[in-house]
């Protein structure tokens, strides 16, 4: 009896330590979201910085800084646009300023590509719809990250100038891709940060004044695409 009562104890100790290590571990992998007070880098061409808030959003993680992020004052967009299937933000034009991100640190984008640490532009972009990209994500918004070095017009730019404009970040044939996603249906004060247990993706979300009216979106920052 006594034998039992000893190994009761022990399992006891056991699994006490394994839900403090499980909860150690969560706990060291939270990210979160603050405001930035601070005006868009001097790396940003004229026009882009005027097109931004003058203050950001900084994301950081487990070992520090993961990106500085600027949204634009007035995304231009139209609104009332019908939802069409896999558009969970229709009221974007491809090729359309959202903002400008800075990385402290080299960082791989949604497909897994290295990005170098530096500052880069983000533009709305839509997956293409033909079969070759099946899986990637559950809607098919993105942005597409560009050097700042690179795109120098704050306008809206055609899909294939703003593909052109990516792939200068990924030194490769693909743009560098970002996947956007709807918020989390919950009340939150903005901006914050959340997990999807689905692909262990960690997603900083925020809202921009589109076309009248404050609109919530989230960004991908860390982690990637199912099969990249």
């Amino acid at each position: 009896m006594e034998a039992f009562r000893t190994r009761q104890f022990l399992l006891s100790l056991f699994f006490l330590a394994l839900l403090v290590c499980a909860t150690s571990s969560a706990s060291a992998q939270t990210y979160k979201a603050e405001g930035l007070n601070e005006a868009p880098p001097k790396e940003l061409a004229a026009p882009i910085r005027a097109a931004l808030s003058q203050t950001g959003i900084r994301v950081t993680g487990p070992t520090g800084p993961v990106c500085d992020l600027w949204l634009g004052k007035a995304v231009p967009g139209k609104a009332n646009t019908p939802q069409t299937l896999g558009v969970v933000f229709p009221q974007l034009a491809q090729g359309t300023l959202v903002g400008a991100i800075r990385f402290p640190n080299s960082i791989k984008d949604y497909r897994k590509q290295l990005i170098k640490a530096g500052v880069y532009t983000l533009r709305y972009a839509l997956l293409p719809d033909n079969g070759n990209h099946m899986g990637v994500a559950p809607q098919r918004d993105f942005v597409l990250a560009s050097p700042a070095a690179t795109d120098q017009d704050a306008a809206t730019l055609t899909i294939d100038q703003t593909i052109a404009l990516s792939r200068k970040a990924t030194g490769s044939n693909h743009p560098s891709v970002w996947s956007l996603a709807p918020p989390e249906d919950h009340p939150k004060s903005l901006p914050s940060v959340f997990h999807l247990d689905e692909g262990d993706l960690w997603l900083v979300e925020f809202s921009v004044p589109l076309s009248g009216s404050q609109v919530p979106i989230g960004l991908v920052v860390v982690g990637s695409a199912p099969e990249a």
